[in-house]
């Protein structure tokens, strides 16, 4: 057989015949892009909530004298529209100027200051107080009826404001300096008077709320209206009569065992104030040791308390609950303590809570008074008029309908004053048995 021949070994390609054999598909190849999955729907982000404090709006000067007219203030606010026409009108900011300039004039300023400067020698301040005393006289002839233990609103509080009413008329002539039944001064005189029982809370549901505490302040407003309180007196308003009328309220409030005007007090808060809270704050603005948290601390309470509102709001406030605790009777007071940027920020945050939750909600102003002082905007309802249906309705059950108070104007809720007076006849003055909560 013949021999298998090899086959000749072939020479290996060149190194520069290797590279050219390989064609180039870089430029053939398409870019990688990764994949993606299905896009998904995203919510639009809300707008920031303006974290910048009301502004105090310029307050306007008294009226002139041929400017004053006199009216029996009313209500007015009797459907949302008229709310709507108030929100926009210049009685709401003249409502607004006043109160932000009567907190903005005790910025930084303890009451002691304004006490020691003798600042109440004020004639009108001085009426004032006198007046309020006189209000405080008279809880002693009108005595709470044996409410059989209720810790609910006593009907001699109808006796007690039946009885101012016929007094304050010849205690306002002193504070105008004119005769009671002197034509203008007469008129002058009612409303005046009319504002000040309004103050005191409702003689006929026998409960007290921030609504009837702002009119404590129209009442000022109107004296201011009549050239009778000058801006220099508005420290002496706020540090010197307005916690005299807050010494008032609380004698009221226990004796009579008022009820909060809704059924959640205000807001957390009190179950009866807000301004002091406002007030306060702005007091404590720039104050170089005590912090929102001193609140908790039962010593900066009773060393403070004296100087400054907010302080003496929450002591009072702890006083007259059963369950010992802010976070567990007062939690919104609670929480605002943990604020970082301090009294400013409360304060700031007290004005929107002013716009929004007092003058802005409609289940307060629909008792809001409206005269000659204070007016009224054209267009808005005349009480005892018929509101219209499609009005009525936007007035969150607000149809009274002469068969007492919806929930528009709060469930009754007996009186934490009441709860206290009672526990206090049972036994004696040992104090205050709390449930045993923190």
């Amino acid at each position: 057989m013949p021999s298998a021949v090899s086959p000749e070994p072939q020479a290996e390609p060149q190194a520069h015949e290797r590279t050219t054999a390989v064609p180039d598909l870089s430029t053939k190849l398409p870019p990688l892009i990764p994949r993606r999955g299905p896009q998904r729907r995203t919510r639009p982000t809300p707008a920031p909530a303006s974290k910048t404090a009301p502004e105090t709006p310029p307050l306007s000067p008294p009226l002139a004298t041929k400017d004053l007219h006199f009216l029996t203030p009313t209500r007015r606010i009797l459907s949302s529209r008229d709310h709507e026409l108030f929100l926009q009108s210049p009685t709401y900011t003249l409502i607004v100027a006043f109160i932000f300039t009567l907190s903005d004039s005790v910025k930084d300023v303890p009451i002691s200051a304004v006490n020691s400067s003798g600042d109440s020698s004020h004639p009108t301040v001085r009426g004032l107080l006198h007046i309020l005393q006189e209000l405080e006289d008279t809880i002693t002839q009108c005595p709470p009826d044996e409410n059989g233990g209720s810790r609910f609103g006593n009907p001699a509080f109808r006796t007690y404001i039946d009885t101012l009413t016929s007094k304050l008329p010849s205690l306002h002539a002193k504070l105008l300096d004119t005769p009671s039944s002197e034509g203008t001064a007469a008129t002058a005189n009612n409303e005046l008077t009319t504002y000040l029982i309004s103050s005191l809370g409702s003689a006929q549901r026998i409960d007290y709320g921030s609504g009837h505490e702002l009119h404590f302040f129209i009442y000022l407003l109107c004296l201011r209206q009549l050239s009778l309180l000058p801006a220099s007196t508005f420290p002496n308003l706020v540090l010197i009569l307005f916690p005299r009328y807050l010494h008032l309220m609380r004698r009221l409030q226990e004796t009579y065992y008022l009820e909060p005007a809704g059924s959640h007090g205000v807001w957390g808060l009190d179950d009866y104030h807000f301004l002091p809270f406002l007030f306060g704050a702005s007091q404590l603005a720039s104050h170089s040791f005590l912090r929102p948290l001193a609140i908790h601390s039962e010593a900066s309470l009773q060393d403070f308390s004296a100087d400054y509102l907010y302080l003496d709001m929450v002591r009072h406030v702890n006083a007259t609950k059963t369950v010992q605790g802010l976070r567990w009777h007062s939690p919104m007071l609670d929480d605002i303590s943990g604020v970082r940027e301090g009294w400013g920020k409360i304060e700031g945050g007290m004005r929107k809570m002013f716009l929004r939750e007092v003058v802005g909600k409609l289940v307060v102003m629909q008792h809001f008074l409206f005269g000659g002082l204070v007016v009224a905007v054209e267009g808005m309802s005349e009480e005892g008029a018929d509101v219209d249906e499609e009005e009525e309705e936007g007035h969150e059950g607000h149809a009274h309908n002469g068969k007492g108070w919806g929930d528009c104007c709060g469930i009754a809720v007996p009186s934490n004053a009441g709860a206290v007076g009672e526990m206090k006849k049972r036994m004696g003055e040992q104090g205050l048995r709390r449930l045993p909560f923190d």
